[in-house]
């Protein structure tokens, strides 16, 4: 139920600049063999199709289920639809530095404070292959410069492990997907700034250890962890299942407003059955379960189940659609109700509603997902959209999202390729807010029923000779909270907006062969 294809998608946690190694590896075209076996470093290029030019004459997918080709719509992987490369093991390194102008470098709402960041980092990348067992290792670290009053030098950690096991029907696979930022999400557009959970929303639609949306300048934590297996019980048919947690921890306050932002964890378990209907077509039946917990006290768990199509042109195109019911209990739901002195007060509560005790709530609902990639002779495009509850990004305990992205790529000659992204997600509050009239300043979080996030950005990348690359991006970010913010003013700052341009460069030689 994600874009989960190699560790290249696990690392896509990376800032800006990893975002400009990803797409030099994914996008730019190769001058020898080594590089032209590279996969691409951390950041999420593999969420994009390859610019290479697809044959309009590819045969029928007729292979089993569970190899590169054709893998189960039921696991985490996606079918490639590249050229196949030879398997390399190697050690690469990088240094990525970049310049940056911000319309709004604080995150604030209704700001308009400008400022420069500047960003110096390092990486490094490790792929080493056995003949069942394959390893990956991916860390980028570094510091950027806010040139701000209040916010100066911040650290920038992150750190990916993939691994994999293979046996003669199945195999066994263990990622995990760390990062350390500044700030939150801010789109994920080639080189823009503060890019976190841009690839791990791919990673973490279903799963968790995504934002999606942020404000102010808070340092945080994000983990998430998956193991998953599939094995194949015919050339038709395999099983799969999958099982991840993921958190996010937030390290302050926010330093503007004081208000604290709400961390949470999140256990999640999938197990499906896929099978082959046709040369180019695939159907499963899919369960899934999430339980959520917050910093507040609030848990809820939601059980879910899919019905899945798949269908694919080798090479040029693939589509996937699933849809089902939703089944969401939420524990200790607090509801109004008509007090008698027969209940016993606490732990029920006096709010601006009247007198509130908590419940079990019950409520059923649809969750489901569509996605494409289209590979076109020389343009690549990939279009998804997702509903699911996810950990409502620090400022809901919890939220019912619609999320939907589309990324374009495309080279124009042979030293400068293009990107361009556009995302939006509608988050509505799952639980209610706790908050009572006589005591706001004790709810953390916002205190909003809705809100929307939105990005789009477009960057350019030349390289030059074989090992050097430069970049320029732009990137505008929107985040609206709905009107209920304002309480019973009716008017307040409630939008958040950001326009950031990008140039820096890359050094990324060639991978060091280990075998």
């Amino acid at each position: 139920m994600m874009k989960l294809r190699s560790i290249s998608v696990v690392m896509a946690l990376a800032v800006p600049l990893s975002l400009a190694c990803a797409q030099d590896a994914a996008s730019s075209p190769q001058t020898d063999n080594q590089q032209a076996q590279q996969p691409p470093p951390a950041g999420g290029a593999s969420n994009q199709l390859p610019p290479n030019q697809a044959p309009d004459n590819q045969p029928p997918v007729n292979v089993g289920l569970g190899s590169t080709e054709n893998p189960p719509i039921s696991g985490l992987d996606l079918p490639n639809l590249e050229p196949h490369a030879a398997p390399l093991s190697y050690l690469q390194p990088g240094v990525h530095v970049s310049e940056s102008v911000d319309s709004n470098i604080a995150d604030t709402l209704g700001g308009s404070s400008a400022g420069s960041i500047s960003r110096g980092e390092g990486s490094l990348e490790l792929q080493r292959l056995w003949s069942h067992y394959d390893l990956s290792l991916d860390y980028l670290g570094g510091v950027g410069y806010y040139n701000v009053r209040g916010i100066g030098l911040k650290q920038v950690e992150e750190l990916g492990f993939y691994q994999k096991v293979t046996w003669k029907r199945g195999e066994f696979g263990v990622r995990d997907a760390f990062s350390y930022q500044p700030e939150g999400t801010f789109g994920s557009a080639y080189g823009s700034v503060g890019a976190t959970g841009a690839g791990l929303s791919e990673l973490g639609g279903f799963f968790g250890g995504s934002a999606l949306g942020s404000l102010g300048q808070v340092p945080r934590v994000t983990n998430l962890t998956l193991a998953d297996a599939v094995e194949t019980l015919s050339p038709k048919s395999a099983v799969t299942a999958t099982v991840g947690y993921g958190f996010l921890h937030f390290l302050q306050n926010d330093p503007e407003t004081g208000s604290s932002f709400i961390g949470g964890s999140q256990i999640s378990g999938q197990l499906g059955y896929s099978r082959v209907l046709g040369p180019h077509d695939q159907g499963a039946v899919v369960y899934g379960y999430q339980g959520f917990q917050f910093s507040t006290g609030v848990t809820f768990h939601s059980n879910v189940l899919q019905l899945m199509w798949g269908h694919r042109i080798s090479g040029r195109m693939d589509f996937l659609a699933g849809a089902g019911p939703q089944f969401t209990e939420i524990n200790h739901f607090l509801t109004p109700v008509n007090f008698s002195p027969t209940d016993t007060f606490p732990p029920c509560i006096l709010s601006s509603s009247g007198v509130e005790c908590p419940r079990n709530d019950l409520r059923i609902s649809a969750a489901g997902q569509a996605r494409l990639r289209y590979q076109f002779p020389r343009t690549a495009l990939s279009l998804s959209y997702k509903h699911y509850l996810t950990s409502g990004s620090g400022f809901f305990a919890g939220a019912e999202s619609d999320i939907a992205t589309l990324d374009v790529t495309r080279p124009i000659n042979r030293v400068w390729d293009a990107v361009a992204d556009i995302g939006y997600s509608r988050n509505s509050r799952v639980t209610p807010n706790g908050c009572t009239a006589s005591l706001p300043a004790d709810c953390p979080g916002v205190s909003a029923d809705i809100y929307q996030y939105g990005f789009a950005g477009i960057g350019v990348h030349r390289m030059f000779g074989r090992s050097f690359h430069a970049f320029a991006s732009y990137q505008f970010n929107d985040l609206i909270f709905d009107s209920s913010y304002c309480g019973t003013t009716g008017t307040c700052n409630r939008i958040s907006q950001r326009q950031v341009g990008t140039i820096g460069l890359d050094w990324i030689p060639r991978p060091i062969r280990l075998d």
